[in-house]
């Protein structure tokens, strides 16, 4: 095919796109992904991912993971680093919704006690945690308290009675992203934010029921630490981020970046990658501000999980304690956040890109909270609703081969418009039904959307990556109840 004229064959999963694919590549792109998921994938993902390597100061290689397609500027699943003192930063290689994320949390329930009551628990949740597009959250915020959320992140929540105070040795970054600047953001993206703290928000966003069957349980031992030791036990994985705030802060950013790069006389294949030198002022206001949202969607997911609690506790008339709804972990995938990696022997400091790809961190290193060190960092990756999910964990190899990350999903097959024309959301609901998916969602058209069909194979993307020595699988979570925004 056109899209892969000259790609080189690194190994079964890696496969390189030289410096000739186009004329004024600084460094080279990689895809990691299976033949046959490579050779599915849209041109977008190979013109996307090699634009990415005319940004000024990009190291070794640009990367797309297996779940990579089409997105805004850069493919989601794309990975770039940049030289923190030649390189730069760019809004549209974090993405809009900066921090979307993932959380798991167990409990000591199993399918026999969740089965029958899943319905009034899903329809409990759904009431609890509000979706949708522009949907408002419960809690209500004065300037000084959303001020403290941008710059302390899930902190304030544990300080303000959502959560408990271990939750936070659960979350990556331990839930709070330093040195955030609240001055450095509109007061249009804050009117935006303030009130939609607890909060879904639309698209591929969800709170889903899980189950662990044993069969589906690969490292046992890695499972116990984290708390899953039971067959058939029942966990609860989220997916949200920043919402309108993270949005509203990268267009502002990207409209300030378009002067900047003049001044800067940068030239980019594709203005949705506009940037600025990450040590220029307008680089590090941005940094400030990004982290700014990473903290707004840090706390989002706090407050979300203690809504979860609330539900359970509702539902089955016992204290979240007795019902060991203790976090397992938290994760980001789109953030832009310093790493070391070595480059012709010696140590160098980077700044790596993650638009839709996760932190994938090996025993000991440094970035890993403490809880895990032994481990290494846990990775959540979400499939489709009505195929399941994966918990991962982290490896070393990761950690030089593509700059400490692995995929983030199954990444999606078809477009949003095209999955509406092919199904109908509430045939979809009760062909869930009765496979013993209980969804509910806030429009039946948002519900087509989010389809299997509308998706990879889960299965195989984590194939790849397992393969690729970038993570390693812990275990398989199968739905039994979903919320969709």
């Amino acid at each position: 095919m056109e899209k892969q004229k000259n790609i080189k064959k690194i190994n079964d999963v890696t496969w390189e796109i030289p410096k000739t694919y186009k004329e004024g590549m600084l460094v080279p792109s990689r895809i990691i992904a299976k033949k046959e998921i490579l050779d599915a994938m849209d041109p977008g993902v190979f013109d996307q991912v090699t634009n990415l390597t005319f940004l000024p100061g990009i190291q070794k290689y640009s990367v797309c993971h297996a779940d990579g397609h089409w997105g805004y500027g850069a493919p989601i699943g794309g990975v770039a680093a940049f030289d923190t003192n030649e390189g730069i930063i760019s809004p549209g290689m974090v993405g809009f919704d900066i921090n979307c994320g993932m959380r798991i949390l167990k409990t000591d329930l199993t399918i026999k006690d969740v089965q029958p009551k899943i319905k009034e628990l899903v329809n409990t949740l759904f009431d609890l945690v509000p979706a949708g597009v522009g949907c408002k959250g419960f809690v209500k915020l004065k300037d000084k308290q959303f001020n403290d959320i941008m710059e302390s992140g899930a902190k304030w929540c544990i300080e303000n009675g959502y959560g408990w105070e271990k939750d936070l040795q659960k979350i990556e970054d331990n839930g709070m992203l330093k040195n955030a600047d609240h001055t450095k953001v509109s007061q249009k993206a804050k009117s935006r934010g303030i009130n939609q703290l607890g909060t879904l928000g639309s698209g591929n966003h969800y709170l889903e029921v899980q189950v662990a069957h044993a069969e589906d349980i690969f490292d046992k031992e890695t499972a116990k630490k984290m708390g899953i030791v039971d067959e058939n036990q029942v966990l609860i994985m989220l997916h949200c981020g920043s919402r309108g705030f993270g949005h509203q802060l990268a267009t502002d950013y990207m409209k300030l970046f378009d002067n900047t790069m003049q001044e800067h006389n940068i030239k980019i294949p594709d203005r949705e990658l506009s940037c600025a030198p990450f040590q220029s002022q307008e680089g590090q206001d941005y940094y400030s501000a990004m982290k700014c949202a990473g903290n707004m969607a840090y706390s989002n997911r706090q407050v979300i999980l203690h809504q979860i609690r609330e539900g359970f506790k509702k539902v089955f008339n016992q204290s979240p304690e007795n019902l060991g709804m203790d976090l397992i972990y938290d994760c980001t995938h789109n953030i832009a956040r310093e790493h070391k990696i070595t480059i012709d022997g010696k140590r160098k400091n980077v700044l790596v890109h993650l638009k839709g790809a996760t932190t994938s961190l090996g025993p000991n290193h440094e970035r890993v909270t403490k809880a895990y060190k032994d481990i290494g960092s846990p990775i959540i990756i979400g499939g489709s609703m009505e195929t399941g999910s994966y918990l991962l964990k982290g490896t070393t190899k990761a950690e030089e081969e593509t700059f400490g990350t692995t995929c983030h999903g199954a990444g999606r097959t078809m477009s949003r418009t095209k999955a509406k024309k092919l199904v109908r959301g509430d045939k979809l609901q009760k062909d869930m039904e009765k496979k013993g998916i209980y969804v509910k969602g806030v429009s039946m058209s948002g519900l087509a959307e989010e389809s299997g069909k509308s998706y990879k194979d889960i299965n195989e993307v984590i194939d790849s990556v397992e393969k690729a020595g970038i993570s390693e699988k812990i275990v398989r979570l199968r739905p039994i109840g979903n919320v969709k925004g």
